[in-house]
């Protein structure tokens, strides 16, 4: 029998795309395990506990651990769910798997070089340490691949999930749309370049919706500003952060979901929108591509006349052609039973 620890410390950030990884996966991964061959024990905050039932084992975890980790003796491997974390066992006692979701702070032109290299340092550290990588897309493991030093050690593509637990019928937002919208969530911050859609909304009724933690106040005033440059700004709307049910009536009932980003691993949004059957427009950078797949619409440039043809053709397209199930059934191969089972497969190589 193999103990194995499954690292949810980031489930202390509610309503984030990590949050979901580590409850979906973490939920799956007990359903998925064998009794006979191993046990999964959650290290998580007293708090978060709840979300993996009675039954489940949990090593609690404590901020004091950055320095000093609880003892292991009894494990036999980590999983770290994060690369960034500050939770991680350096003895070679315990072996340790090693899940990075992006090496986006590379592209980071706000961050020095400086402190860049500091990033991939403590990276670097961690995987000399590490027994086993796990990327969540292609691209995240050609990103590690060319900017990191691994050797020998393995690693896997195993993408992220989405199995939604569907709300039947979705209380209304407080923050509702008086029309037909156009949808996004994401964190307010530069990567998700959310400052190029109020161009979408010129020559047509559309409003837009933003939902997502402010990371940079400065970031949101650029977009309101790009808003008002356009004449639009009456028809873009905020939310902030929002709760699961909120998030699945804008999804169920928006015109299409747009995610320009300029940054992503994977871009578990665009799979929550496509099980809803929705249209999905997409920048052409980075993961996207790589998650949308043939059933996803791609902006080739963040020219506002550009943009405007790509979403007017694209709902044309999607309509004309009754894409929807084609969209349903892309977000269905993301499926967090069979990516539970990928990740026992990369434990079990580990025993």
């Amino acid at each position: 029998m193999k103990n194995i620890i499954f690292d949810c410390e980031r489930m202390k950030y509610n309503h984030t795309g990590l949050y979901h990884y580590c409850l979906q996966l973490g939920r799956a991964l007990q359903q998925a395990s064998d009794p006979s061959k191993e046990t999964i024990t959650c290290y998580v905050r007293p708090a978060e506990t709840a979300a993996f039932g009675e039954n489940a084992k949990y090593l609690p975890q404590h901020s004091l651990h950055k320095f000093l980790m609880p003892a292991l003796r009894k494990y036999d491997i980590w999983h770290a769910t994060y690369q960034g974390t500050q939770y991680y066992p350096t003895s070679r006692k315990i072996k340790r798997v090693l899940t990075v979701h992006d090496l986006n702070f590379l592209y980071d032109n706000k961050k020095s070089a400086e402190k860049r290299n500091r990033e991939i340092k403590k990276l670097q550290h961690k995987i000399n340490h590490t027994d086993h990588i796990v990327a969540i897309s292609n691209y995240v493991k050609k990103d590690i691949e060319q900017h990191l030093q691994v050797g020998k050690i393995p690693i896997s593509v195993i993408y992220n999930g989405c199995n939604i637990l569907e709300i039947e019928t979705p209380e209304t937002p407080i923050i509702q749309p008086s029309q037909s919208f156009l949808y996004t969530i994401g964190t307010i911050t530069d990567k998700k370049n959310f400052h190029v859609l109020p161009a979408l909304l010129r020559n047509n009724n559309f409003q837009l919706i933003i939902s997502g933690i402010t990371q940079s106040e400065a970031y949101k005033q650029q977009i309101i500003e790009t808003a008002q440059q356009h004449g639009v700004a009456d028809r873009v709307l905020f939310t902030g952060s929002i709760s699961e049910n909120d998030k699945q009536w804008y999804l169920q009932n928006c015109t299409a979901f747009v995610f320009p980003s300029l940054a992503e691993g994977f871009g578990l949004p665009v799979i929550e929108a496509m099980h809803f059957g929705k249209p999905v427009f997409l920048s052409n950078l980075t993961a996207l591509p790589e998650i949308g797949g043939d059933a996803a619409y791609y902006f080739e440039s963040f020219d506002a006349a550009e943009m405007q043809a790509v979403l007017t053709n694209g709902l044309q397209h999607f309509n004309n052609n009754q894409q929807s199930k084609i969209v349903m059934e892309r977000a269905a191969m993301f499926n967090w039973d069979t990516i539970a089972r990928q990740y026992l497969d990369v434990y079990r190589s580990l025993y």
